[in-house]
């Protein structure tokens, strides 16, 4: 069953109330110093979920009262509660110089341009387990917040028939970040949101080969993989779901130490996560280093491709991965709106490689020259390492081991984090 729906200006007197835990002096004033972060029962990997059963790769920002922020006082373009200074399409945009006019400092609470300056179109297609009844409905408040246009989304069941919610709230969560988060880096292509019945990785590799199917279709693009599950004996068995002429899949590397499958695919652009550094008085930008949850490493099961044959001093003789990673700390995390059915109606910080996935597929469309498979979109990025169409993150740790970024390719970044969209 396919539904084609225009997510156009849904604000609606929700987005007119302030957030019952929030108060206005709140919202005014300074950076939020206290809350936690949460990790959902569907990021967890339970035992004997490897090969069987992905999650996902989501950490929520909770503020200091309730589960998210409430609904903000009016669509500004801005970010929805000035002064906590959490990361917007702007922001992020001129951080990584996918804007016209870049604003000093890239201040979520100055700056408005949003990345909207590239010559992608195609298509992106977002797989996700169960059902987001609100999916369009959550994206247009997204995108009237933010100053986006209307988004042009279809929503599709893999089976035909509507999944089932999520009972934990988490993939709900996820697909709204999910879709919300490639219209921002990419708010030309079209979208199509691949809806499978449960996690089960086999349901989601078809969903993913179905989302291909119209992505080439629709005149090529991305296909974004937000989930993952850990490496097992038989994984080069499923490569090949992530083979389609005309479309690059991404998949997000993890969310700890270590590797995941499907990020460390050949078939894939392993996206990997950073941390945004602000001046806590004035959300003035100061730098980008490492985060040190993200995932990646060497993997324990797959060779080495081609592409990674000038890193093979770093990597060895294994898949290595991330590829390419984006800011993804949810310390640093990203505004998402979502109508969630566990979680509550608000907007969330939202961090985690979940964020990569996504927003480097509405980045690598928006570059708008399609390359005809993910292999070949890894061929162009290892070759332009130090080209200057990438920030390479030479700070920080992660892993269990204390990895250190050093120049050019890391198992904490990859070759690192958006430039332009120069080479992509």
């Amino acid at each position: 069953m396919i539904r084609k729906l225009t997510a156009g200006l849904f604000v609606g007197s929700v987005a007119l109330l302030l957030s019952p835990g929030f108060s206005s002096a709140q919202q005014a004033v300074g950076p939020v110093s206290k809350g936690h972060v949460m990790i959902p029962k569907s990021s967890i990997a339970e035992p004997g979920d490897a090969g069987v059963k992905a999650h996902t790769h989501l950490h929520i920002f909770v503020p200091p009262v309730g589960m998210n922020f409430g609904p903000a006082a009016r669509p500004n373009e801005l970010e929805p509660f000035p002064g906590a200074f959490f990361e917007t399409p702007a922001s992020l945009g001129c951080i990584y110089h996918l804007v016209h006019r870049e604003v000093p400092g890239c201040n979520p609470d100055v700056t408005t341009e949003n990345p909207n300056a590239g010559k992608g179109a195609g298509a992106i297609a977002l797989i996700e387990g169960f059902d987001d009844p609100t999916a369009a409905a959550d994206l247009a408040i997204f995108s009237a917040q933010f100053g986006l246009p209307p988004a042009n989304l279809t929503v599709t069941y893999l089976t035909g028939t509507e999944p089932g919610l999520d009972p934990t709230g988490g993939f709900h969560l996820e697909t709204a970040l999910d879709l919300q988060w490639a219209h921002a880096m990419a708010p030309q292509a079209k979208l199509f949101l691949i809806e499978a019945p449960n996690n089960g990785l086999v349901n989601l590799f078809n969903a993913a080969q179905l989302g291909a199917s119209l992505v080439a279709a629709a005149g090529g693009g991305e296909v974004s993989m937000s989930f993952g599950t850990g490496e097992f004996g038989l994984e080069t068995d499923f490569d090949p779901f992530f083979v389609f002429p005309g479309v690059v899949f991404f998949a997000s590397s993890g969310d700890s130490p270590g590797t995941e499958y499907p990020s460390v695919s050949p078939n894939v652009v392993s996206a990997g996560g950073t941390s945004i550094s602000r001046s806590p008085n004035t959300g003035n930008f100061i730098i980008e280093n490492t985060w040190q949850d993200a995932g990646g490493g060497s993997s324990l099961v797959e060779p080495r491709p081609a592409f990674q044959d000038g890193v093979r001093f770093i990597v060895g003789n294994s898949r290595g991965t991330p590829d390419l990673s984006f800011d993804a700390n949810p310390a640093t995390g990203v505004w998402v709106w979502d109508s969630n059915p566990v979680f509550g109606t608000g907007w969330f910080v939202v961090g985690g490689t979940s964020v990569s996935a996504p927003s480097l597929a509405g980045i690598v469309n928006a570059a708008g020259s399609f390359s005809g498979s993910s292999q070949a979109e890894n061929a162009m990025l290892y070759n332009h390492i130090f080209g200057g169409s990438f920030n390479d993150i030479v700070y920080g740790t992660c892993g269990e081991h204390a990895v250190f970024a050093f120049l050019g390719y890391d198992a904490c970044t990859g070759i690192g984090t958006p430039d332009s969209l120069r080479n992509k």
